[in-house]
């Protein structure tokens, strides 16, 4: 499965150290080159990202500007204007994406979107892994998650 990623679901999992779910769950991870940069803008979580990169975890590309991606950019940020523009031209199965504008206009293009909560919740029923011990990492790491989405993705958990 080809996917195409933003920089939250990506940095998240990376602070909390959960950034190898990624590969365990997408055969190729793509990030155009506005995310990457904003990826490894900060030096939280920088070094790991590279080597992840550095190891195929991840494949980092410079899609040209399209009229698409410059008519998100007016609503979105770069690095969420360029993930959602170069999923809809690769025609991928899915964009990893957790702002909610960014969210909305990827499903107003008819692009499955999957976010950090999404990934977890899937890792929960694959592996051995406590769902609410992720989800309450994630919050302490900074990552704002609404109280009902917690409560829903912990009874989607149990389902």
């Amino acid at each position: 499965m080809t996917v195409v990623s933003n920089t939250s679901p990506l940095l998240n999992l990376t602070l909390i150290e959960r950034l190898h779910l990624v590969e365990t769950q997408f055969d190729d991870v793509v990030v155009p080159t506005a995310v990457w940069d904003e990826l490894t803008a900060g030096s939280d979580g920088s070094d790991r990202l590279e080597a992840f990169r550095d190891r195929g975890g991840v494949r980092v590309v410079s899609p040209e500007p399209t009229d698409l991606r410059i008519e998100f950019e007016r609503e979105l940020d770069h690095g969420e204007a360029a993930a959602i523009a170069h999923a809809i031209d690769i025609d991928a199965e899915r964009v990893l994406i957790d702002e909610r504008e960014g969210r909305a206009t990827a499903a107003r293009h008819d692009v499955p979107v999957t976010g950090v909560v999404g990934i977890l919740l899937r890792a929960s029923a694959q592996e051995d892994l406590d769902l609410e011990t992720e989800l309450d990492a994630l919050r302490d790491a900074g990552f704002w998650i609404a109280d009902a989405l917690y409560e829903r993705a912990l009874e989607m958990d149990m389902e």
